[in-house]
């Protein structure tokens, strides 16, 4: 009996034994606890996160690199345009990939709402990269182990394509909403609801027709007439019609605005507004600059009040670091903020975790695109019209209306409810409007620097980089230079590519190099898009 027992545990161990060799080492190495797929659903938020949060937040480097803000204490950064490598999205563009193929799973078919995003989100990343640096890899990218050393393709090959698939998005969402198909699972920007992606998709490709405006004689891409086309034809490219169609970002309690009162005692004295920003809004007389921006104490020490425009004082973005520091921390006095420039504003950006909405793609850019493509005689319309719109729809965004308008600002640069005191501005569209600096000038190069400067402070705090490639673009409005932006007082022209790019393709990256730039990856090259 005892015999049996032995002879029975020792085949019972051979069987196990023999058993687990059948299993292969890729079967044996997977984790039973950690998930190996995902559905789309949940791919599509972290896509959708990371045109958030990774374009450029608000008081983020791109907002310096925009000069609407300035750090004027180096131990949290500098004001210097000494930038590297632009940041790699295509571990994101891989997700996008994944979510395509997860939802294929299902059995849905080839078309599909999760596939008519994907094109966006493709054209959408690209996009980010490629104005960043030039060339890129992308017919032959994301194919994973079968292609590990994909060849680069030129910039215009990229915004051929880019073109091309913000075109097929619009098509494949028109023919998936005339079957009944509307909604994909997961978005948390517009509840998945197709209609309004495909708005902001059509958005999104007149920015692209801008942003290749210096190409609009290039037969292939034939920029003009896909303008014209989009404005013309509403039916087939709906567009947003107003604020509540803007792709944007909604901040709470749990994924909070950057500025919120956990790092008031961080930054806010550390962060002071730009000249650059500032001023262009002071010259205006723009009640905007009340809303973001405090008077500054020493402004208010010298005896202005908080209504009056030349209260509010940036800093260069070129003036040195130390010289900065130092008129920024000027003590003003008991009841008093603190220094001779303006901060950001207390009551706005640090008594809330919301913040603000953040713009990834928005309505008040959507009217300037269009008023610019009109300035350009891209298309027959009314430039001024839209103009106007976007100039409304920018301040309206912060509350501005005709008559008397409530502000509010902080004494003594705090954030308590006792720190702030509030005054009326009165304010009308019709005398705004009429300022020699803000009527329309025309269908001429003044009318086009009128209409990319209101974009660029449409642009506060929102949409990532557009207002710094706006100005590559058009040179709209001056930046301003000197010590504090470094890089021998210039504004650099692009990003170099990831250091992992140069080891692990290294063969296709010195191709590209030496074809755009002569063999060398700096930032003060210019890239095919601004030739």
């Amino acid at each position: 009996m005892h015999r049996h027992k032995i002879f029975f545990i020792l085949l019972t161990l051979s069987s196990l034994f023999f058993t687990g060799c059948d299993r292969s080492f890729e079967e044996l190495e997977k984790d039973p606890n950690r998930a190996i797929t995902a559905p789309a659903s949940l791919i599509l938020q972290g896509i959708e996160w990371d045109m958030y949060n990774n374009t450029g937040r608000p008081f983020s480097s791109e907002m310096r690199w925009n000069q609407f803000y300035a750090i004027n204490y180096n131990y949290y950064g500098n004001n210097e345009y000494q930038w590297s490598a632009f940041q790699n999205h295509y571990s994101t563009l891989k997700n996008v990939v994944q979510m395509e193929i997860e939802h294929k799973k299902t059995g849905a078919a080839d078309v599909n709402g999760y596939s008519a995003l994907g094109k966006f989100f493709r054209a959408f990343f690209m996009d980010q990269m490629s104005a960043r640096a030039g060339d890129l890899p992308m017919t032959d990218a994301l194919q994973g182990r079968e292609n590990l050393n994909p060849k680069y393709d030129t910039q215009k090959q990229i915004y051929v394509q880019i073109l091309q698939l913000l075109d097929g998005a619009n098509s494949d969402i028109t023919s998936l909403i005339a079957k009944g198909e509307t909604t994909v699972e997961g978005d948390f920007y517009f509840t998945g609801k197709l209609a309004n992606w495909q708005k902001v998709i059509n958005a999104f490709r007149l920015r692209m027709l801008i942003r290749l405006s210096k190409k609009e004689a290039d037969a292939d891409l034939n920029i003009k007439a896909q303008f014209a086309e989009i404005l013309n034809n509403p039916a087939k490219y709906p567009l947003p019609a107003a604020m509540t169609d803007n792709l944007q970002f909604v901040s709470n309690n749990y994924n909070k605005y950057p500025s919120n009162p956990d790092n008031f005692g961080f930054d806010a004295t550390r962060q002071n507004m730009a000249a650059t920003y500032v001023g262009l809004l002071t010259e205006r007389k723009d009640p905007r600059v009340m809303i973001t921006t405090e008077p500054a104490g020493a402004q208010l020490k010298a005896g202005k009040l908080p209504l009056d425009y030349t209260a509010f004082v940036g800093a260069s973005s070129g003036e040195g670091l130390g010289d900065m520091a130092a008129k920024a921390g000027i003590d003003n006095g008991a009841g008093f903020a603190p220094g001779a420039y303006s901060f950001q504003s207390r009551s706005r950006y640090y008594t809330t975790y919301t913040g603000e909405n953040v713009f990834i793609v928005g309505y008040p850019e959507l009217c300037f695109n269009i008023a610019e493509g009109l300035n350009r005689g891209w298309a027959t319309g009314n430039a001024d019209q839209w103009y106007q719109k976007g100039i409304r729809a920018s301040m309206g965004f912060y509350g501005i209306k005709d008559g008397a308008n409530t502000m509010q600002y902080s004494r003594t640069g705090g954030k308590e409810a006792s720190d702030f005191t509030s005054y009326t501005v009165d304010f009308t569209y019709d005398a705004y409007l009429a300022q020699p600096l803000i009527k329309y000038s025309g269908n001429n190069t003044a009318g086009l620097e009128q209409i990319v400067t209101q974009k660029y402070l449409a642009f506060f705090m929102n949409s990532g980089m557009e207002a710094y490639f706006n100005y590559r673009r058009t040179g709209f409005p001056k930046f301003m230079v000197g010590v504090g932006t470094g890089n021998g007082t210039r504004i650099a022209l692009r990003w170099q590519y990831p250091v992992s790019e140069r080891t692990t393709n290294a063969d296709n990256y010195k191709a590209s190099i030496d074809s755009q730039f002569g063999g060398k990856d700096d930032i003060n090259d210019v890239i095919w898009l601004n030739k």
